[in-house]
């Protein structure tokens, strides 16, 4: 079996209410030191056999990210990352 990770974020120019947020309340927890949040997914496909990123690209595409607010990134994830 084999994983993909679809790392989906907001396009930088695309406000991120939640970010905002927990970057706000950083300060309250004696956290200082942190400029900016952005908030974002992560989402795993495990295919049978060989991963398959031509197939995890079309569905991040169609169904996992908004192509006109979001980025997306699609990786193997290496046996090491999953241990």
């Amino acid at each position: 079996m084999a994983r993909v990770v679809v790392d989906v974020m907001l396009k930088p120019e695309i406000l991120d209410p939640q970010g905002q947020a927990v970057a706000n309340a950083l300060p309250r927890l004696g956290v200082t030191d942190v400029s900016s949040v952005r908030i974002g997914r992560r989402i795993e496909i495990e295919f049978d056999g060989e991963p398959d990123l031509d197939r995890a690209r079309e569905i991040a595409d169609k169904l996992l990210a908004n192509p006109v607010i979001e980025d997306y990134a699609v990786r193997v994830e290496s046996a090491a990352e999953v241990a």
